[in-house]
């Protein structure tokens, strides 16, 4: 029995299949950016909210007494991560609380690091909130992204840098970080007082043999760690705007929920919580097929580039259904969007997005589709070829 169906999401308020006119400025791409997925919500998802709909009375509630600890048990029995209910404080997406911490860690003007390509968002919420951006970039041996360890602590000591924000897995190269490659970060914040957010929303989607390790499991580093998650990438929750900050220090918790009682957003809304406990107690079957359908899609764009684009350089996939792909063998940094959106009719994630004109020769697409999809991509794909 088939527990993942596929969704002709045009017409429905998709952000990203509808969307594309104010985006790409055309309305008739083939959408392979947002980082969410064409597939419906499992089953028990659907049914709870359906039953709560029937109830028909929406006024202010409180989550179920179960919720924090479906979420608890999701990560004990997956992650080896022993999280305690008081450590957990609600915001509605990861981004609105890497936002929000950064308030609460820093003071205007701070230096604040970050390791390009990364997810965009990242920079954004620095710049914003009129703290300094310090980027340490990854280094791309043979398409493959490690961290540069001396250029990461280096730059921490000289331009005195107060937090770093990780993305664990890592948006967009797909790295799964060893733990020795955490620890080693780790140390070095700890080192120095820097505070760190572990963003890990992509942490189910591990898509090799990699193991995920949550950064607050690999010692004592409470002191400078806030960790966030979500169930959003998991089962394709995003709407549901519910996420988690697992804070354990009792200093950096006094802090935030400080914040949070002076902007007035302390709980989400009802549909949230009902939603993301039913996924955790329920949904990991339908979220077993979701990887299997991951990886399929991953292996045929990997074999299509092989026949059709064979200098493009496909980095390996480890983590998040996002795949970074490197076709400046074909595209020069000026024409690649144009070529992309107007010859080949894709809307995917330009590399310069994730880090400036250093990675222009890069796109980011969205896995999360059905096979289709990703057959139409490689046959627009090979368009590239085409006069060359």
């Amino acid at each position: 029995m088939t527990l993942v169906k596929y969704r002709d999401r045009k017409n429905t308020n998709s952000v990203k299949w509808d969307n594309l006119k104010n985006i790409f400025g055309q309305d008739n791409l083939l959408p392979l950016w947002v980082a969410d997925m064409d597939f419906e919500v499992p089953t028990c998802v659907k049914e709870a909210l359906h039953k709560y709909v029937e109830e028909g009375v929406f006024g202010y509630s409180l989550p179920d007494r179960g919720y924090a600890k479906t979420f608890i048990d999701w990560e004990y029995k997956y992650h080896g991560y022993k999280v305690d209910k008081k450590w957990i404080r609600f915001a509605p997406g990861v981004v609105p609380a890497i936002s929000w911490l950064v308030n609460v860690l820093t003071q205007e003007g701070d230096p604040v690091i970050i390791t390009p390509p990364v997810y965009y968002p990242f920079k954004q919420v620095v710049t914003s909130n009129k703290r300094t951006l310090v980027e340490s970039h990854l280094v791309n041996i043979d398409g493959y992204y490690r961290i540069d360890f001396e250029d990461f602590e280096e730059k921490i000591l000289d331009q005195g840098v107060k937090l770093f924000i990780l993305c664990s897995p890592h948006n967009p190269v797909a790295r799964v970080w060893d733990k020795d490659e955490l620890v080693r970060l780790l140390d070095i914040c700890k080192k120095h007082g820097v505070y760190v957010i572990a963003d890990e929303i992509h942490q189910d989607i591990i898509i090799g043999d990699k193991i995920q390790y949550p950064a607050a499991s690999l010692g004592d580093y409470s002191k400078i760690l806030v960790t966030l998650t979500a169930a959003t990438k998991t089962f394709n929750l995003a709407a549901c705007q519910n996420s988690f900050l697992i804070i354990e220090d009792e200093d950096i918790r006094a802090r935030y929920d400080a914040f949070a009682e002076k902007i007035r957003s302390t709980s989400g809304n009802a549909f949230g919580y009902i939603a993301v406990q039913a996924a955790y107690e329920g949904g990991r079957g339908w979220f077993e097929e979701v990887l299997g359908l991951i990886r399929a899609n991953y292996s045929l764009l990997k074999e299509g580039l092989a026949l059709r684009l064979p200098e493009a350089r496909l980095t390996p996939l480890e983590g998040t259904y996002l795949a970074w792909l490197d076709l400046g063998a074909y595209l020069g940094p000026d024409d690649i969007e144009d070529i992309i959106k107007n010859k080949c009719g894709l809307a995917v994630d330009f590399g310069s997005w994730f880090g400036g004109q250093k990675y222009a020769g890069f796109i980011r697409i969205n896995l999360a589709t059905s096979r289709e999809n990703i057959e139409i991509l490689l046959d627009r794909l090979a368009l590239i070829r085409e006069d060359k």
